[in-house]
């Protein structure tokens, strides 16, 4: 069954205070108003990216000597890998002074290594290292920021019921900051609840991990680059 923005924009009104059910009706100013601000709350959660739960795959050929990757409406990265023939190899991830900071050597292309991720305006680039030397299937797991709705605009298409229920309660709160009065404390407490289980339905993965230029399970070095183009023994 279809949820479409002006519904929710409604019922947002209505869990606001600021218009009476049964007693009032959101008119087109109120309509205009409610859509505007739902578009903000939305552009919104490309700044706070734990509240959307939607992970997605994502996958694009890599450009042979070519370091950096604009992926538009990207907000955050989770993991990315290569694939050379069929066969998947992970990337270690290095925060922003890890990967500008160190030393290197930038005229070599091979199969990357490593990657980092930077949030830019319309999305983030990635950036990979060593540059890959192959169009290298590059697969990402990765967050992306909402695109603006219209007012009739089927909303189940792109959320769940759960998300819609939080997005009802955020934009009733966003209606009476706008307003200027207090939003219901029960109502509060509702959508508290509902944004603290939303953190924890995606999770980051904070599990540390450990590299090593003895164990398999290291990134790429100039050892794979000279000797095995990738490939080790088990």
């Amino acid at each position: 069954m279809a949820y479409t923005a002006r519904q929710l924009i409604t019922r947002a009104w209505y869990l606001s205070g600021i218009v009476g059910r049964g007693l009032q009706s959101v008119t087109g100013d109120q309509l205009t108003d409610g859509l505007n601000l739902l578009n903000s709350l939305l552009d919104w959660k490309a700044v706070e990216i734990d509240l959307i739960p939607y992970y997605t795959y994502f996958e694009f050929p890599a450009i042979a000597n070519t370091e950096e990757y604009f992926i538009p409406n990207c907000v955050g990265v989770e993991t990315a890998t290569f694939n050379d023939g069929v066969v998947r190899y992970s990337m270690t991830p290095l925060n922003r002074a890890q990967y500008f900071g160190s030393g290197r050597v930038d005229n070599i292309s091979t199969l990357p290594g490593s990657w980092t991720f930077n949030r830019s305006k319309g999305g983030g680039t990635l950036y990979l290292y060593f540059k890959p030397d192959a169009a290298y299937p590059i697969k990402i797991m990765a967050k992306f920021a909402f695109t603006n709705v219209g007012v009739d605009e089927d909303l189940t298409t792109v959320y769940d019921g759960s998300y819609l229920e939080y997005l009802r309660y955020a934009l009733a709160q966003y209606m009476c900051s706008e307003y200027g009065i207090i939003f219901n404390p029960q109502s509060e407490k509702i959508l508290n609840k509902i944004q603290h289980e939303l953190m924890y339905e995606s999770p980051p993965d904070l599990i540390l991990r450990k590299s090593s230029m003895l164990t398999t399970g290291s990134p790429i070095s100039y050892a794979d680059i000279s000797l095995g183009k990738g490939w080790r023994p088990s």
